[in-house]
């Protein structure tokens, strides 16, 4: 659940986000990119990494 205010719509939530400021979209994505495909850290270790930090940021996991 995003904590400012998206437009409505059919869209999934984070579709209609990132339709807020399209011009983000791609360099976003190509940062998840290299996250996901060209990290040194294990897989596993990676989302250990990922879960520990939103515990701390009160996040739901």
């Amino acid at each position: 659940m995003a904590r400012i205010r998206i437009p409505d719509g059919p869209e999934e939530e984070l579709h209609r986000l990132w339709m807020m400021n399209p011009e983000l979209t791609a360099p976003a994505s190509a940062f998840s990119a290299a996250v996901y495909n060209h990290s040194k850290l294990p897989v596993r270790l990676r989302e250990l990494l990922r879960m520990r930090i939103a515990q701390i940021n009160h996040c739901g996991v």
